[in-house]
């Protein structure tokens, strides 16, 4: 805890970069202004910067969970009539209203933070998020490279992501090491028809799990007999769409 941002300790612990640059906070803002639903939830709020400029730009029904109990102390005496909790958000359980989650997610959690929104996609519509660049081009990546994996598939089945900008390193206190990215998520309407999440999952995990093996002896323990046309094919070579009709194979 040796360096501070507004008088507030930064935690290496809890992974925390607080963004500084007041035009990256206001083009965060206008993404999420952008998007119909007015319900919100913000992970990780830090030291307001963003939230400062999202209270400005319009109204919104608004809530903020916060890890680290200093910012929350510290939050709600910037913004006394807005909602803050501490907590963790891997831990929060959702109301049955639908909310957009956005946030400055911390490096050190963001794949958690990905799969807890595919888990609670069914009230999850809208989801923007700052990652770390690698864990953005993760979710974007097409099949057939080697950032290509179980993110990848799982996202691109149930939301249609994008790329909206680059945040480089020196908008932040203390600079991270590496570029960050804001990716922008709206759930689709399940294009493949998958009925279970958890079972898609455990076949696309399993298969990921070896990715060197071909899918017939990745998932041999799961499944000893795989259709002929995908046995020795590996998992990085199937698109979202040839998971999702595998799956439907398996469970025939």
């Amino acid at each position: 805890m040796a360096k501070t941002f507004k008088g507030l300790h930064l935690k290496k612990s809890l992974g925390q970069h607080y963004l500084h640059d007041q035009n990256v906070c206001k083009k965060i803002v206008q993404a999420i202004a952008d998007i119909p639903l007015r319900n919100i939830l913000e992970v990780g709020p830090g030291s307001g910067a963003i939230s400062e400029h999202l209270f400005k730009a319009a109204e919104f029904q608004y809530q903020g969970i916060e890890m680290d109990e200093e910012k929350v102390e510290f939050l709600k005496s910037q913004f006394p009539d807005k909602h803050f909790i501490q907590g963790d958000f891997l831990k929060h359980s959702f109301s049955d209203e639908e909310v957009h989650v956005f946030g400055n997610f911390p490096y050190n959690i963001s794949g958690p933070i990905a799969f807890k929104i595919l888990e609670n996609k069914n009230i999850i519509p809208y989801m923007t998020g700052m990652f770390q660049k690698e864990v953005a081009q993760r979710l974007l990546s097409g099949h057939g490279n080697k950032v290509y994996g179980i993110l990848s598939v799982l996202m691109q089945c149930f939301y249609d992501c994008n790329l909206l900008f680059d945040v480089q390193a020196g908008s932040f206190v203390p600079p991270p090491k590496v570029t960050s990215a804001i990716i922008q998520c709206s759930r689709n309407e399940n294009p493949y028809e998958i009925d279970n999440f958890l079972d898609f999952k455990k076949v696309v995990k399993t298969a990921f799990g070896q990715r060197r093996k071909t899918l017939s002896n990745a998932l041999k323990a799961l499944y000893p007999e795989l259709p002929e046309r995908f046995k020795k094919l590996r998992a990085e070579q199937l698109s979202p769409e040839q998971f999702a009709e595998l799956y439907h194979e398996l469970k025939r």
